[in-house]
Order: structure tokens, then sequence, then C-alpha cells
């Protein structure tokens, strides 16, 4: 070598291609990367609110058929209120009857 410096031609101007190429694929990574992160947490996010939702809507069946029985339960006592009801008429009608032929 006789001394000579050896150049690439407009060498510089494909190092900073590459380097803003390169930058450009590392920042388009690491977009990437927070996107998916972010977009797992609110996957995790929405099945934990579709288990409670379950979990709500089992309570509130439940809820539901323990309702229905206290109905049941009170049209039957209502039921046999009413014929308790009914008898005591009949006898309070009865005894009216039997106070009258005495008098």
């Amino acid at each position: 070598m006789n001394g000579q410096l050896v150049t690439l031609a407009d060498g510089g101007d494909v190092g900073d291609w590459v380097g803003a190429v390169g930058a450009a694929g590392f920042f388009l990574l690491l977009t990437v990367i927070v996107w998916q992160v972010a977009a797992t947490w609110r996957a995790r996010m929405l099945a934990a609110r579709e288990e409670q939702y379950k979990t709500l809507a089992a309570r509130y069946a439940q809820l539901l058929e323990d309702n229905v029985e206290l109905h049941r339960r009170s049209l039957e006592e209502m039921r046999q209120t009413r014929e308790e009801l009914a008898q005591t008429r009949h006898a309070v009608g009865s005894m009216e009857k039997m106070m009258r032929e005495i008098e």
C-alpha cells in the first residue's frame, strides 16, 4: 500500500441509510412488543370481567330461584289462611244461626 487511503465513493450516504433503517426497524419492533403486551393485558382484563359476569349471573339465578320458592310458599300460606278464614266464617255463621234459634 503506497500510503494511499482507499474510500468508497458516497459510502457515507449508505451508512446513513443503514442506520436510519435499523433505527426504524428497532422502533417498529419496540412498538409491536408494546402493542402485544397491551393486547395481552386487555385480553386478561376481559377474561376476568367475563368471569365476574358469570359469577354474577349464577348468583342472580340462585336469587331468582329463592325468590320463586318464597313466592310459592307465600301463596301456599295465603291459600291456607283463606281456607281457615272460610271455616271461621262458616263457624261464626253457624253460631249466629244457633243464637237466633235460641232467642
